[in-house]
């Protein structure tokens, strides 16, 4: 196939082809040809996620979908469009999503298939929006799935082991602005001591850190909705950490140019303009870079942060960045939250994949138990203790054989998993 490569540049596809059907006919016509046959997104995932040894799939030359319902609360959106292409489209209509993840350059199907999130106390995963989904099976056939339907929560986050999604129905809501705010120098050991108070200051909130330091973190980053309730009470909680609000646009990575940031310094704008952290138009985080997420029950936020706060040394050096973010609880079987209210421990690391498996296993024997590995991202657990972490996967594993009894969706990463 040459040399097609994922965003990160860290995976080659193994990949014979990539076909880019133009139609819906066309895509089940390649899906009914036989043979392996995976999905390619946007290229996001930093591990084999969506790799064969057969053809890849891309969805993003089908015809673009974007259809509001009559009740303006959904909006139906071909899956291959990314968040950044559909997110204008619904602001010039007077409406928004709930949430965005911190680059808008991922494809809607994809980012839900992985269960991709942003960051919110009181908001779900990318997933937890969808209302439907369309799926071509490799058989070529069409199936859709509406909330409440018996193989919904299982067929939302679905690894790609389902078929392509094709379309997807979003719930939306009415629009509205976002101010941005970034504290610097917070005390870790006051964060730590209400995470809670912390990470509900604001509609959406990060915490960034290098580990340079383990007193104090690099910086907070607030997201709020306006018009904003509590912003006594944010200023005061933020006296309270020793931190002080950056007085000029800062990105997530210490030294690196804010250009590409969306804007802050508490001035509002649309939903889609600041719930993410990146513009659409510019290169997000540091482009050359291998990413891993772990997420924890909240009740073992606390005792996960400071796991990796006692191998700062060790992380360190391998790290450009690492960020804390929220995620409500939903009943997505193989969603990080599914059944309870998580907290995301994100590593953006240096581009050097050998010494970041080689340091994985001691970060993840630090992690509670319950620690759920993001499936687009890097991460060497055992699966086994994958799977036992969710209590739906044997339930999974038998939705994916009757969706694809030939196997021909499951590729090394869904054997490695046991599927």
């Amino acid at each position: 196939m040459g040399n097609e490569r994922n965003w990160a540049g860290n995976l080659t596809y193994r990949a014979s082809r990539v076909e880019h059907p133009e139609s819906i006919d066309e895509l089940r016509a390649l899906l009914a040809q036989g043979g392996p046959v995976r999905m390619l997104g946007s290229r996001h995932c930093f591990n084999d996620i969506a790799d064969t040894d057969g053809v890849l799939l891309a969805l993003d030359r089908l015809p673009a979908v974007f259809e509001v319902n009559a009740e303006r609360d959904s909006v139906r959106v071909s899956g291959g469009l990314r968040y950044g292409d559909i997110a204008p489209l619904l602001a010039a209509e007077r409406l928004a999503l709930a949430n965005l993840a911190s680059l808008p350059h991922i494809s809607v199907a994809g980012a839900v298939a992985t269960g991709t999130h942003g960051s919110g106390d009181a908001i779900g995963s990318l997933a937890d929006a969808v209302r439907a989904l369309t799926i071509a099976t490799p058989a070529g056939d069409t199936v859709e799935l509406r909330r409440g339907d018996a193989d919904f929560d299982g067929a939302v986050v679905s690894l790609g082991a389902l078929g392509a999604v094709v379309d997807v129905t979003l719930d939306v809501e009415p629009t509205y602005d976002v101010a941005q705010h970034v504290f610097e120098h917070p005390s870790w050991d006051v964060i730590l001591a209400d995470l809670e108070a912390v990470t509900g200051i604001g509609t959406s909130v990060s915490i960034f850190s290098t580990w340079q330091h383990t007193d104090v973190a690099d910086q907070i980053w607030v997201k709020q909705r306006l018009p904003e309730a509590r912003e006594a009470a944010r200023d005061s909680l933020f006296e309270s950490l020793g931190a002080e609000a950056a007085t000029s646009k800062r990105h997530p990575i210490l030294g690196v140019d804010p250009v590409a940031c969306t804007e802050q310094l508490g001035v509002a704008g649309p939903w889609f303009e600041r719930l993410a952290h990146f513009k659409l138009e510019f290169t997000p985080s540091a482009g050359a870079e291998i990413q891993s997420e772990y997420l924890v029950p909240r009740a073992d936020a606390v005792a996960a942060i400071q796991a990796v706060r006692s191998l700062a040394g060790q992380i360190a050096p391998l790290l450009l960045v690492n960020e804390i973010r929220t995620v409500k609880a939903d009943d997505l079987w193989l969603s990080s939250s599914y059944g309870t209210d998580a907290v995301g421990i994100h590593f953006t690391w240096k581009p050097d994949e050998a010494a970041v498996r080689d340091f994985l296993p001691t970060l993840e024997a630090a992690l509670p138990p319950t620690a759920r590995p993001h499936w687009g991202k890097v991460f060497t657990l055992d699966a086994a203790e994958v799977r036992e972490r969710y209590p739906r996967f044997d339930d999974f594993a038998a939705l994916a054989a009757r969706f694809d009894p030939e196997r021909r969706l499951v590729n090394p990463y869904l054997e490695r998993l046991g599927l």
